[in-house]
């Protein structure tokens, strides 16, 4: 797909990020999560994300990148896989080539490692990573990557094949600067943790569309919530949340790497086998993933 054919798409309805499914050892488990991957393709999302990061990219090699790449794109039919992309720029163009080799319609460039750097500095690495590969690229402002509405139109100015911008700051005042100023030249896409919680105030600043990282277990009541943003139905999210996310956050809140940490424990609670997490990552509690079994039978089961 080309990178405007991938823009429209991502801007078509809801988005989600399947867990990365490892055995007891740790290692890949690449057949259980093309299972994953078929399954949810299933319930309408307009793309999915391989190894992005509720699919624990943090912990994966660039191989590794590679091959959860290949086996979304073998087990998704025709829904579109975005792959993570990541890290200082020559470790970024060279997981950015494997996964366009591996079949990745597009690229989800995540924050380069570890240290800050000024704006012009950021402007150079996402231009490098944009002008390695021939795919679609969406932006991820987040933690130590946070670009300005200015470095933004320049890099749209320069880099045709950057699609889209996908928030994880929960700064409304800048993504509202960045709409304003951008216009349709990008499609927005919400990325904070449990975005559902954050959904309505970023629609009203034209975030039309987010990533659900419960889609992962309950694919069904996610789309629910997403018909009922884009439908101005208040009611119904307001019950949705209240039922659902409102408890869903108390259990995700309790440690750091939760966010990642539950969604693995929903896809466990309906059967399907992802695996621990990866360290630094810590799994659920019995208990916890007790309380998340009943949250889920009560408003999903």
């Amino acid at each position: 797909m080309s990178p405007a054919e991938i823009k429209s798409r991502l801007s078509s309805g809801l988005l989600s990020f399947p867990v990365t499914h490892f055995d007891a050892e740790l290692r890949l488990n690449l057949d259980s999560y093309g299972r994953h991957v078929e399954w949810l393709s299933g319930f309408g999302a307009a793309a999915l994300f391989a190894a992005g990061g509720t699919g624990e990219f943090f912990s994966l090699s660039p191989q590794e990148i590679a091959d959860v790449t290949r086996a979304a794109k073998a087990a998704s039919g025709d829904v579109p896989i975005i792959a993570g992309c990541g890290y200082g720029t020559a470790l970024a163009t060279d997981i950015a080539a494997k996964a366009e080799e591996a079949g990745a319609d597009g690229l989800l460039l995540l924050p380069h490692y570890l240290i800050g750097a000024p704006q012009e500095g950021i402007h150079r690495h996402v231009k490098a990573v944009c002008r390695s590969t021939g795919l679609g690229v969406i932006l991820y402002n987040r933690a130590n990557s946070v670009v300005k509405a200015d470095t933004l139109a320049r890099l749209a100015d320069e880099c045709p094949n950057l699609i889209g911008f996908k928030d994880g700051t929960g700064q409304i005042d800048t993504v509202r600067a960045i709409t304003a100023k951008l216009g349709d030249r990008l499609c927005y896409i919400g990325g904070m943790p449990t975005h559902e919680l954050y959904a309505e105030a970023f629609n009203a600043v034209g975030v039309t569309t987010y990533s659900s990282a419960v889609f992962n277990f309950v694919p069904e009541l996610a789309q629910r919530f997403y018909r009922a943003m884009r439908g101005n139905d208040a009611a119904t999210m307001e019950a949705i949340l209240k039922d659902f996310f409102f408890p869903f956050a108390a259990i995700r809140d309790r440690q750091p790497g939760y966010p990642v940490s539950i969604i693995k424990a929903g896809v466990e609670i309906i059967g399907r086998t992802p695996g621990p997490v990866r360290p630094p990552l810590t799994d659920l509690t019995p208990e916890e993933k007790d309380m998340l079994r009943t949250l889920v039978t009560r408003t999903a089961g």
